[in-house]
């Protein structure tokens, strides 16, 4: 007998590089795979982590819907698309509506970005070069403008570092339902 359920999975990679000449910046701004990034730039290369889990958060959901049923919404398109990342530490909840740490910083995401339309998911990157968010990474979220007042897909709270100035930070987050 068939049975309903779907599974919300994400992973997110987070990739650092020394990068105080935004060399690296420039070339994953204009969405150079991660694997060529670390084969042109190896001696900037610091480390890549991955991380499994977030929360889709209800406005996040609702506008899912809104989209399925033909309703009018803001796309998360490459347009709009923005991954936020700050230092807040307040345990995911899904009525969150954004960050919620005292730092914070929504940057649009990268050429040829959101990726969708197969594995039953979109993929969303944004690099952050070495003037940007330089401070403790503590959340991120994937939302369809730059700040809080926009809808936020998702929140995740796990600490990432603390970026720094001269580095580049390049955060993927792949959201999978199935």
């Amino acid at each position: 007998m068939p049975r309903e359920g779907v599974r919300i999975r994400t992973k997110t990679i987070l990739v650092k590089f020394f990068d105080p000449d935004n060399v690296v910046y420039r070339e994953a701004r204009k969405g150079c795979p991660i694997s060529a990034l670390k084969e042109m730039f190896p001696e900037l290369f610091r480390g890549e982590r991955v991380v499994h889990g977030n929360l889709f958060l209800e406005e996040g959901i609702n506008l899912i819907w809104t989209a399925v049923c033909g309703g009018s919404f803001t796309p998360f398109d490459n347009n709009n698309a923005h991954i936020g990342v700050g230092d807040g530490t307040d345990p995911e909840d899904y009525s969150q509506t954004g960050l919620t740490g005292a730092n914070k910083y929504y940057k649009k995401v990268d050429t040829g970005y959101p990726v969708y339309g197969s594995g039953r998911k979109a993929v969303f990157r944004a690099t952050f070069g070495a003037d940007e968010a330089n401070f403790t990474w503590n959340e991120w979220t994937v939302a369809n403008g730059p700040g809080d007042d926009y809808v936020n897909l998702n929140r995740k709270v796990e600490n990432l570092g603390t970026k720094t100035q001269g580095s580049t930070w390049i955060l993927t987050v792949e959201l999978y339902i199935g």
